[in-house]
């Protein structure tokens, strides 16, 4: 049987990936750069729900954490509630690069949803749900 979806996924994702490192001014990974679109959108965030949003591994989660806060985009501060757990948040800089990428992004998903019904952006949503919720071993 030949692949009918993935194929399809996995072009637009590196489209996606491409599209991020013609950001003017930003030198990102596809990773580093949905971290901090998260960011910018939820605001300061445990680790746990950095990994709960983007899915990565925990030890990539961590190097690209270790990554931004290299840079200064990000600190990692015990939370204030919960002292086993950690918040990240932006700095001053993370957040002009949040705000930089999380607009180029936007501008990217507005040509492409350009002409799409919101019933079939729905629809589109609703399948790509359905590979989140996959079991991790479905054999």
């Amino acid at each position: 049987m030949a692949l009918s979806l993935i194929p399809d996924i996995h072009r637009a994702t590196h489209q996606i990936g491409l599209y991020i490192g013609r950001c003017p001014g930003l030198e990102l990974t596809q990773g580093e750069a949905h971290i901090l679109a998260f960011l910018h959108e939820q605001g300061p965030a445990t680790v746990g729900e950095v990994h709960a949003a983007l899915s990565h591994k925990r030890s990539t989660l961590s190097s690209l954490l270790n990554r931004l806060e290299e840079r200064h985009f990000v600190v990692r501060e015990v939370h204030p509630k919960n002292r086993k757990t950690f918040l990240v948040r932006l700095t001053p800089s993370g957040g002009r690069a949040a705000t930089k990428i999380s607009n180029w992004l936007a501008r990217l998903e507005k040509t492409a949803l350009d002409g799409v019904a919101p019933a079939e952006l729905r629809m589109l949503q609703a399948l790509l749900r359905r590979f989140e919720n996959l079991p991790s071993q479905t054999a």
